[in-house]
């Protein structure tokens, strides 16, 4: 071990009792995909069932919410403070805030498209549409990468959140899946000093959160603080919460975006859109939820997604490579595809004009001309990302840690956002061969965009085909549509691997209930794709990266657990191999897996390079 690996983990150690969270419900492993691994080597589709199956527990936990009065109460508040004329604030960092992210995303669009069909209240609608901020850790350059080490500062997330200019009107989602996120209780902190109304959602029980994470607890006791505890359970894959976690909070936030959004519309246009009664949203919602996860669950179904699954693991496995298109379902797709980087130590997306990076196993791409208007049609607004000066981080972090922050902030601003060409002005830096493959997602709206020859998801798969492409497709609409999606397959391509999904029909003027299967759907499917890749042992994710405080000490605990090393040498185990890995990291090369290597060096007692060596044969 060199020195300076030992002294990163010393000062980690120091203050480990703060980040060693073992005994968090949702750091804990899952019973029903105990053994997913070994099953997803024999059965894909029974893989995908333990998956669809473990999402039981959202259903559950929604329907211990709906059935309560408090989505009611918590929409009336929100009505209250934007009709006062605040603001309301999503802030969350990793999962909950690319779902920060999305819920604005989602708000933004309903106010788009109602002044699109000429509103007559244009201009309260446009002003509407301006109250709805996201917060995310490290800005939405985060949406594409894990920013290291901003979702531990308290700081970060108060200043984040204050340049926003937070005040007493408003109204804070400060939303932490393990419910002891830094970043997000330095948001919640900010909120009540300056009087907003905070909500606190997070998926962990109060108990427990209280008696083992001092920050939680201070947060948890604070009165001026609304809890809203949405704990499902373990996570389907141990620790990533990017899975229940997320998909319990999408569902209770996009309930109560309807009811307020319907008490808004009821308001500006009666008899309008809106003109519905918003407190029977909890009871439709729950039921067209469990119709679509009984959907997903289904044989035909898993069946569809398994030979999608085998279609992108044999592309990954001969080192090639997968393009998303999408348009309506954007934000979606690409939370889901690029939190596969840090879960599994997949390459992130790379910048169009980097060759020294490892080229992204998937991408993604909008039908839109040029990249900055693609990055505001997938969020719905032009790109807010952190760009600060050196003065500003110097008040924020200690002298130790000043320079490695300004260096982060450097790679984080508007402008290397913007390298990460997912318009069509990008498709010309990542052309698609033989070996490759193409995957739409379409939804039953822009049905047209598949089955026209124009249209810029029939023009993909054709260009992708051409090519010499192997294509996919992933269609939510109503199964009345189906004859004609196959129809269309059969006749243009009849060797399309196609998943079929019947979306909800519902009269919500934001389409929640399909949001969710979505995110379901996709969670399943990469998830279960990533297993048969080797990225997990059991129910566990072998090849995390630990990019920040928590993944750090996630790191540590597996590799105590595979080893039997105490906490404290297992920590220095990691750290050394972190630093053996680090140049390949910053440069987005790809890279063996810390926990793997550090495992494997235990074990066997080598060097890094041979245990690399070796770790990377055996897979």
């Amino acid at each position: 071990m060199s020195e300076s690996s030992d002294k990163r983990s010393d000062e980690f150690l120091k203050i480990s009792d703060q980040f060693q969270l073992g005994v968090l419900t949702t750091e804990s492993s899952h019973p029903i995909t105990a053994n997913l691994s070994e099953v997803a080597k024999k059965d894909i589709p029974a893989a995908l069932g333990l998956l669809f199956e473990a999402d039981g527990d959202v259903i559950r936990k929604y329907q211990e919410f709906a059935e309560s009065d408090r989505a009611r109460i918590i929409a009336e508040n929100l009505v209250k403070a934007l009709k006062n004329g605040g603001k309301v604030f999503f802030t969350g960092c990793g999962s909950t805030g690319r779902l920060s992210i999305q819920l604005v995303s989602i708000w933004r669009d309903f106010w788009q498209r109602q002044r699109s069909r000429g509103s007559k209240s244009s201009p309260s609608l446009e002003e509407f549409e301006n109250r709805a901020f996201s917060v995310m850790a490290g800005g939405d350059f985060a949406l594409i990468k894990a920013v290291e080490g901003f979702e531990d500062f308290t700081a970060f997330g108060k200043k984040q959140i204050g340049e926003l200019g937070i005040s007493a009107k408003d109204v804070v989602f400060a939303i932490t899946e393990g419910g002891e996120t830094s970043f997000v209780i330095g948001t919640a902190w900010k909120g009540v000093e300056v009087g907003a109304k905070v909500y606190f959602v997070y998926n962990n029980p109060d108990d427990v959160l209280c008696k083992h994470v001092k920050r939680s607890r201070e947060v948890i006791e604070e009165p001026r603080i609304e809890k809203i505890n949405l704990t499902t359970g373990p996570m389907a894959i141990t620790g990533s919460t990017r899975m229940q976690a997320t998909t319990i909070q999408l569902c209770v936030l996009l309930t109560i975006m309807e009811m307020v959004l319907r008490q808004l519309m009821k308001e500006l246009e009666p008899g309008g859109p809106g003109d519905l009664d918003p407190t029977s949203v909890p009871r439709q919602f729950l039921q067209k939820l469990q119709e679509l996860h009984a959907s997903l669950k289904s044989q035909p179904l898993v069946s569809q997604l398994g030979r999608l699954v085998s279609l992108e693991e044999s592309i990954y496995r001969s080192g090639h490579r997968n393009n998303y298109f999408a348009d309506r379902f954007g934000i979606d797709v690409l939370t889901d595809t690029t939190e596969r980087s840090p879960t599994y130590c997949t390459p992130p997306f790379r910048k169009f004009d980097d060759r020294t990076a490892t080229a992204s196993w998937s991408f993604l791409f909008l039908p839109y001309s040029d990249t900055p208007t693609a990055w505001e049609r997938i969020i719905k607004r032009k790109p807010k990302c952190v760009e600060w000066s050196e003065e500003d981080v110097r008040e924020l972090v200690q002298d130790g840690q000043v320079q490695r922050t300004i260096e982060t902030v450097r790679k984080i601003s508007y402008s290397e956002l913007m390298r990460f060409k997912i318009g069509l002005d990008g498709l010309k830096y990542r052309p698609l061969g033989k070996g490759d493959s193409a995957v739409a997602i379409v939804s039953e709206e822009e049905k047209d965009s598949l089955l026209t020859p124009q249209g810029f998801h029939r023009m993909q798969l054709d260009a992708a085909r051409k090519a010499g492409a192997v294509t996919g497709l992933i269609f939510l609409g109503r199964a009345e549509s189906f004859t004609e999606i196959r129809d269309f397959l059969k006749k243009h391509h009849p060797d399309c691997t196609a998943v079929l999904v019947p979306a909800a029909t519902t009269d919500f003027l934001l389409d929640g209930v399909t949001r969710a299967g979505l995110k379901m759907l996709l969670n399943a499917f990469s998830t279960c794709a990533m297993v048969r890749l080797g990225r997990v042992m059991g129910n566990y994710m072998i090849w995390v990266v630990p990019s920040n405080l928590k993944l750090i000490d996630r790191s540590t605990r597996y590799i105590q657990k595979l080893t039997g090393h105490d906490y404290e040498a297992a920590n220095h185990l990691l750290f050394e191999v972190i630093e053996y890995v680090e140049p390949r990291m910053k440069s987005d090369q790809a890279y063996p897996p810390v926990v793997g290597v550090s495992v494997m060096t235990a074990l066997h007692h080598m060097g890094n390079e041979e245990a690399e060596k070796r770790l990377l044969s055996e897979l």
